[in-house]
């Protein structure tokens, strides 16, 4: 069998490439059956999948002409930091599974462009090897259940030289994904026939990916739930390594404040009290997000939650939001309604798969161009001029 040419594959797969949401039709081709569901899917009915595009059709953009936008530009500043644009990318657990090294990917992929990229705590490749390859990327966790290990995680990603950690807070109770399993994907993963198939039926997945993978790094581990290495993702126990998160609470969060000492963001918030808790406590900033639909189906669109919260916390507190993502259009909505900062996450890993880092690095230069059109259809120089004045509710 010829093996697949990566540059070639990747060059020739992103040709017609013009969007990001061009990047999931792409996929949907590449990636086999189980991977491609477990990417797209959320839970149970998928309400809050659909609501979260939607959200975006409720508002309507009131450009101004003939105002001089020809010195614009994209740049914004975020927690200290300057970044060639308003949006980055948001943590997506098993991004290896999906693409070759897909987290160092991403991570290279996003330093290269100048946009943050988070790390997902659910992933297959070591958080330290990722922060020396794009030293500004971000870390997010999901705490363990026990204060002691929360403590070494915590003290393994200062030490990794990590400046901002996310907490994601959302997953108290693991969600009813049952598309996963119509789709044929389980963690842990359990071979059969129809595994098989699809592995057959996917031989550039098979050979570039996976293949590669299991030849150069063994087995996939979950690198990074704990201080110490987790589970490998055909082990038994993966899903007990997820467990026991119901009871935490609040004052976990002032725990991990008093020992982490640089940028605390809070992930998963949907309620103006829960925001206004999580700055009293001492984050730094909040994400405003709904897990992309794949927690608590029928929850609020982010997008419709922020507006409140944004107003609740006041504007010196740094606001960001994910959640449906696909256009500049839809970042620029989301700043004009006070949000600092967009995390985007299924396009970016569709352009990986498909890509490397060079599908994620168009994915960026795409979103990139269209917003730096957008501020200049809107008669405007700089992202710091969004506000509601360009939009209208409908």
């Amino acid at each position: 069998m010829r093996l697949p040419i990566p540059g070639f594959s990747y060059a020739r797969r992103l040709r017609g490439v013009l969007s990001l949401d061009d990047f999931e039709s792409v996929a949907r081709g590449h990636l086999p059956k189980p991977l491609f569901g477990y990417i797209a899917g959320a839970s149970e009915t998928n309400a809050s999948l659909r609501q979260n595009a939607a959200a975006f059709q409720d508002i309507a953009l009131l450009p101004r002409v003939l105002r001089n936008v020809s010195g614009r530009n994209t740049k914004t500043t975020l927690l200290g930091e300057e970044w060639n644009a308003p949006f980055g990318i948001a943590p997506m657990g098993i991004s290896a599974l999906m693409a070759y090294r897909g987290d160092l990917v991403l991570a290279r992929a996003a330093q290269d462009s100048g946009i943050p990229m988070i790390m997902s705590g659910s992933s297959l490749i070591r958080l330290e090897e990722i922060v020396e390859a794009a030293p500004r990327s971000w870390f997010q966790a999901y705490l363990p259940g026990e204060p002691d290990r929360i403590d070494a995680l915590i003290d393994r990603v200062a030490s990794a030289g990590y400046k901002t950690l996310v907490l994601t807070v959302d997953t108290a109770v693991l969600a009813n994904r049952e598309n996963n399993i119509r789709a044929g994907f389980s963690t842990p993963l359990r071979p059969s026939a129809r595994l098989a198939w699809q592995g057959l039926s996917h031989p550039a997945w098979s050979i570039g990916t996976f293949g590669r993978t299991i030849l150069k790094h063994g087995i996939p581990h979950f690198e990074n739930s704990y201080a110490t290495r987790g589970a490998p993702i055909l082990a038994s126990n993966v899903m007990r390594d997820f467990g026991k998160k119901d009871h935490l609470s609040w004052d976990h969060l002032s725990r991990i404040r008093e020992r982490w000492a640089g940028n605390l963001i809070v992930k998963g918030i949907l309620h103006p009290e829960d925001a206004a808790i999580a700055v009293h406590r001492g984050a730094d900033g909040i994400i405003v997000s709904n897990h992309g639909g794949r927690q608590l189906d029928g929850a609020i669109a982010p997008l419709k939650a922020l507006p409140a919260i944004v107003d609740k916390v006041g504007p010196g507190t740094v606001v960001m939001i994910d959640g449906g993502f696909r256009r500049g259009t839809d970042i620029v909505k989301a700043l004009a309604l006070g949000a600092k900062f967009v995390f985007v996450g299924r396009p970016f890993l569709y352009a990986a798969t498909v890509g490397g880092q060079a599908g994620v690095a168009k994915a960026a230069a795409i979103l990139m161009d269209e917003l730096h059109r957008n501020i200049g259809l809107l008669g405007l120089t700089g992202i710091d001029q969004l506000s509601s004045a360009v939009i209208e509710q409908q």
